[in-house]
């Protein structure tokens, strides 16, 4: 294909098919989508065979690649919970009659065509078009070459049941993966409303310094937990430990520990058996290597200035020992990408003071920062986890496809 602008055209057109979609109209859509995909569970699973089977069993990816009978289950009952909640859009927010007799509202309104460019998760595919469809948005998907046949199998389910549904199929189009096309979506100022990236901070480095469309940053998590000396350090290490080990490819994964140089022979002790059964790289400062060298843990790489800062997205992990609070703040001000930050403490006026002065979406308190997620919060599936100020920060998830439009009536008022 020499160019999407077909698709896009498509697209556009499309969005007067599904903002007027009556919300019951979207619960029942979103319900029959998700006995579909269920009742594909063979074909989605030998599609995305199709795709394992080119992906190292090493990549540290193809764990967010895989679809097996559990996760396409956990999909299906995830747009069944999208489907009950709220339509963000359509929402009144002011109502006035202006002393000339107009009368004037605020309503939430789509925020149009949004724009889509993700990696290998195939997730994303159902979780986007979903939210799209209840939000009465139109979903322009790019996936990557990863999830190729994934994606392809997904969209076309979803596109059979929007035909059922006499809805335009073309409210959920997928791409083609040609890199040389990206260029053109980021520039179609057009016909695309917004363009979210989700995926590595390459790629999303990528579509800000090209994009012509306003562009919506989720992806990238680089997350610290600071065990303060008054931790308790045994409940230290089962938040660490579980932030790491229980799914190290996603973007709300631990990567860097600060510990306070009074509590770190003990958490440290703990931390080498735990991650040791794990086979956990640790890449540790100076003060953290000797003590943990003594420990003889068998994972263990003296630190550089680029393992700070650094998503390791893998079962890997950076230590440093700091001197207090004023230094874990610092180091977090210094290299945290704003996505979860973590403290473990006793002290209520630390912890306090952690919350309101680190600078992130989800900040947490004698937590893992693997709970940052849409579904957790309550708000359902989410696109990403937005990590700037502007529109959506934290999950970004369906109150969030929404900006605002002004409806004004009147008799003949001129100014």
């Amino acid at each position: 294909m020499e160019s999407i602008q077909p698709l896009l055209v498509q697209a556009q057109a499309a969005t007067r098919s599904v903002k007027t979609l009556p919300d019951e109209q979207k619960q029942q859509l979103l319900l029959q989508l998700a006995d579909r995909i269920v009742a594909h569970t063979a074909d989605i699973v030998a599609e995305n065979k199709k795709d394992l089977d080119k992906m190292s069993d090493q990549d540290p990816k193809k764990d967010r690649l895989l679809l097996n009978a559990s996760r396409i289950q956990q999909l299906a009952d995830s747009l069944k919970d999208i489907a009950q909640l709220p339509d963000p859009a359509n929402q009144l927010l002011v109502e006035r009659t202006l002393d000339n007799g107009l009368q004037v509202q605020k309503r939430t309104a789509p925020l149009g065509v949004v724009g889509v460019i993700y990696e290998s998760r195939p997730n994303v595919t159902l979780d986007v078009a979903a939210l799209c469809i209840k939000s009465g948005n139109v979903a322009v998907l790019r996936g990557g070459t990863d999830a190729f046949h994934t994606n392809i199998i997904l969209v076309k389910l979803i596109k059979e049941v929007l035909e059922a549904f006499k809805v335009d199929v073309n409210a959920v189009q997928l791409l083609p993966v040609d890199r040389a096309l990206i260029g053109e979506m980021l520039t179609a100022v057009k016909y695309i409303d917004i363009i979210i990236p989700r995926g590595s901070q390459q790629l999303i480095d990528y579509v800000r310094a090209n994009s012509k469309v306003p562009v919506i940053e989720t992806g990238a998590g680089v997350c610290h937990t600071y065990v303060e000396k008054t931790a308790d350090i045994e409940m230290a290490s089962k938040v660490i430990t579980n932030a790491k080990v229980s799914r190290p490819s996603v973007c709300n994964a631990l990567d860097t520990v600060l510990v306070d140089e009074q509590a770190a022979p003990g958490l440290l002790r703990l931390l080498a058996d735990s991650l040791q059964d794990y086979d956990v790289e640790i890449f540790a400062d100076d003060v953290s290597y000797n003590m943990l060298e003594a420990l003889e843990y068998p994972y263990l790489i003296h630190a550089t200035p680029a393992d700070f800062g650094r998503e390791f997205l893998d079962f890997k992990c950076s230590v440093k020992v700091v001197n207090g609070v004023d230094e874990a703040l610092q180091h977090i001000q210094e290299y945290s990408s704003k996505h979860s930050e973590a403290i473990i403490s006793k002290d209520t006026a630390i912890s306090e003071r952690f919350l309101n002065e680190v600078d992130a979406a989800a900040v947490y308190v004698n937590a893992s920062t693997r709970f940052t997620d849409g579904g957790v919060f309550g708000l359902g599936a989410e696109i990403g986890i937005s990590t700037q100020k502007l529109h959506a920060r934290g999950p970004f998830a369906l109150e969030k496809l929404v900006t605002e439009k002004w409806f004004v009536r009147g008799d003949g008022q001129v100014r």
